[in-house]
């Protein structure tokens, strides 16, 4: 059963990139929005007659934490009806219709498996809602490796959180990669990344969250490295 349409507020924006903004949406009609790291709410924007063609999905970026305020990421994309709409017409103080949560795209339980969270863009975003429960949590038992891919530094959303916070979770490694400008990290694109790590073949759950493209490649690679298909968890965007 789908949850049910609701109102939100949007609280608070935030331009961190030339083209990516973090929305905060409060949600009014609930005094607790509960949802688990990974999953996604739809927006209902008016951008078309037909209702299903209004729709947009944004992963949550923040964790659960009790509130009825969620934080979403997104990124303007060139001819895009929907973040075209967001990034025009919303402002602090602004209504939105969303429903959710859902998905499956979640935090795992933690087991024997190697995480690997594989992600580009705001693809991100489920990912840092994982990595904050598990510090804010103090969950043990996991190792995690999330592999994030941009063009340049300017492009690495949450960057100095994700540092942080490897310092502070037992287990958890950030590895950001850049594929158009060097730097004192990684070069190159998240493919690379993974197949050294994984030059041992061990045991290893997949999940990856970005651009159809990247996607689509990592998903072939892993398969060609010997994984099965349900090593692997995918999440599409764009």
């Amino acid at each position: 059963m789908l949850p049910s349409w609701q109102q939100g507020i949007v609280k608070q924006i935030e331009q961190v990139t030339h083209n990516t903004r973090r929305f905060w949406v409060e949600l009014p009609e609930v005094e607790a929005f509960h949802f688990r790291p990974g999953q996604f709410v739809t927006l209902d924007l008016p951008i078309h007659e037909q209702r299903n063609k209004r729709w947009r999905s944004y992963s949550i970026a923040s964790m659960p934490d009790g509130t009825n305020l969620i934080e979403l990421l997104i990124v303007n994309v060139e001819g895009g009806a929907g973040s075209g709409y967001l990034f025009d017409e919303i402002k602090e103080g602004s209504a939105l219709t969303l429903r959710g949560p859902q998905g499956v795209f979640v935090l795992p339980e933690p087991s024997e498996k190697e995480l690997f969270l594989i992600c580009t863009g705001t693809g991100v975003a489920p990912f840092r809602s994982m990595v904050a429960y598990l510090h804010r949590h103090k969950l043990e038992g996991y190792k995690i490796n999330l592999i994030f891919g941009t063009r340049t530094q300017a492009d690495l959303l949450y960057h100095d959180e994700l540092t942080q916070l490897q310092e502070h979770i037992p287990g958890f490694r950030y590895l950001p990669t850049l594929s158009r400008e060097q730097w004192d990290g990684a070069s190159g694109y998240v493919h690379d990344i993974y197949e050294q790590l994984c030059a041992e073949r061990q045991q290893a759950t997949f999940m990856l969250c970005g651009w159809k493209q990247m996607i689509d490649e990592a998903r072939e690679r892993i398969l060609n490295m010997g994984y099965d298909k349900k090593d692997v968890q995918i999440e599409i965007y764009g």
